[in-house]
Formats: C-alpha cells, sequence, structure tokens
C-alpha cells in the first residue's frame, strides 16, 4: 500500500497487521473537504488490497472524530451540477468500498462525529465510541436530504423509530444514548477509546482470518440489499444541493445562527 498518494490520513503500522489510520485535519476538526473526502473514499479499497493489513483502525486526530464535510466544500457544491455529480459519484465509492473492503475495520470514535464523519464511524464493523462524543447525521439541518449511509444503516441498527426521529431532526446523540440503541458497538470513557479499538483489532488480526473476514462478507449482504435505498437516499441528497434550501443551510451554520429556510419561511414577528 503506498502512502504518498495521501495527504489527510496517516497511517501508522502495529504489530500482527494492524494498520491505524487518522484523519489528520486537527485544526479544522477533521472536517472533510475535498481532498480528505476523496482519500476517504479510495483508501478502504487499498486497504482491502494490502498484503500487510489484516484490520484498520480508523480515529481522529487531536478532540474530534471528523465533524462532517468542510462548509466552505458545501458552500462550492452548491448550484454546482459537476461538483454535486462528482460528488455522487465518490460518496458511492465510500459507502461502497467500506462495506466491500475485505478486512475488518474498526471506528475509535474519539469525539464529534457528523455528516461524512458518522458514514466512516458507524459503517466500520465495530465502533467504540466515547461516552462523551456526539454523533449525528445533520443534513436536514443543512437543508438536503439525509444521504451518504443514513438511510440504509441507521434502521438496521437502532430501528426505524429512532432512525427516523434522529435523521428528521438532525439532533445529535451522545455516546451512552448511542450505545444503548444500538448504534455504535461499545461506549468507554474517552482515554480508553483508541486502545481498546486496538485490543480488539489485535484480538481479529491473530484470529483465523478467512472465518473473520466471510462472516464479516456475509452480513454485510444485509447492507448490499439496501443498496437501492442507499442510491435513493445520495441522488435525493444531491438533488437538494440543487436547491435554495443549501444556501440558507450553509450561510445560517457559518453564521452561528438558526436558518431560515426558503421553503418554509419563519412568521413574521
Amino acid at each position: 500500500m503506498d502512502f504518498t498518494g495521501y495527504k489527510q490520513l496517516t497511517f501508522e503500522r502495529r504489530d500482527n497487521g494492524v494498520l491505524l489510520i487518522t484523519l489528520d485535519r486537527p485544526e479544522k476538526y477533521n472536517a472533510a473537504d475535498e481532498q480528505m473526502h476523496g482519500e476517504l473514499a479510495r483508501v478502504w479499497a487499498d486497504v482491502s488490497a494490502d498484503p500487510d493489513t489484516r484490520v484498520a483502525v480508523v480515529t481522529g486526530a487531536g478532540k474530534a472524530f471528523s465533524a462532517g464535510g468542510d462548509l466552505g466544500m458545501v458552500e462550492r457544491m452548491a448550484g454546482d451540477h459537476e461538483r454535486v455529480a462528482h460528488m455522487l459519484e465518490e460518496m458511492s465509492r465510500l459507502v461502497y468500498n467500506l462495506i466491500d473492503c475485505t478486512k475488518p475495520v474498526i471506528a475509535a470514535i474519539n469525539g464529534v462525529a457528523v455528516g461524512a464523519g458518522t458514514v466512516v464511524a458507524l459503517l466500520s464493523d465495530i465502533s467504540i465510541c466515547a461516552e462523551d462524543a456526539k454523533l449525528g447525521d445533520g443534513h436536514v439541518k443543512l437543508g438536503v436530504a439525509a444521504g451518504d449511509h443514513a438511510a440504509i444503516l441507521w434502521p438496521l441498527l437502532a430501528g426505524m423509530a429512532k432512525a427516523k426521529y434522529y435523521l428528521l431532526t438532525g439532533e445529535m446523540i451522545g455516546g451512552i444514548e448511542a450505545e444503548r440503541i444500538g448504534l455504535v458497538s461499545k461506549a468507554v470513557p474517552r482515554e480508553q477509546v483508541l486502545s481498546d479499538a486496538l485490543a480488539v483489532a489485535d484480538r481479529l488480526a491473530t484470529g483465523s482470518q478467512p472465518s473473520i473476514r466471510l462472516t464479516k462478507k456475509a452480513l454485510n449482504n444485509w447492507l448490499r440489499m439496501a443498496g437501492p435505498i442507499f442510491d435513493q437516499s445520495a441522488a435525493y441528497e444531491m438533488l437538494c444541493f440543487m436547491g435554495t434550501d443549501v444556501v440558507e443551510g450553509a450561510a445560517a451554520l457559518r453564521e452561528k445562527r438558526a436558518p431560515n429556510f426558503p421553503s418554509a419561511p419563519a412568521d413574521p414577528a
């Protein structure tokens, strides 16, 4: 595996074929701009093909796992058909490459995970989450449909009632509650997140590789069957990027205020 082609992901080889991958843009809370998003879309195919990797552990540098899509990237996409079409293709590769990766992937969710961050955090095969971390899918707060991974994954993990509640409201979830509803595998104190994830990785890396990989492959057929749901949700999200609500949603986020979406204007005072 050639690490030199990556600029915003860093890699550390550890014992037993464990590869530690770090989202490394801490000054932006590891928000995914065009560069990082592209790297996240292709890294899982590289991991899958790498003969020296048995298990991958992914975490974030600094205080966050990933604060989602970079706001500048969102603003550049709004109304730009070429960028939106490219993102639709790239987000599909991110989701399907993670699902199809032959090696187990473990997420060490050391802090906030939003948007693109939750794609990696929750689509990983095992997720170890900080108890005080905040997770969420804030697409509706931005003014776009919940695409990415949410429509195929959240109902399977947490049930339809919880999925609809959190995806329609955009409300954030603490790590302890995320474990309670089944959204993550395990919640632990923040200082234990990476060490616990690496311990699980060592256990998998020293176990029977064919049996572990084929068990993962069989289980992920639940996600493959839901592929049309993902494809539709991703297309709907990108469709919303061609509308006006996303422009207001991005402006509201930048200005740290509540949005006044054109599709639902606030009542006059």
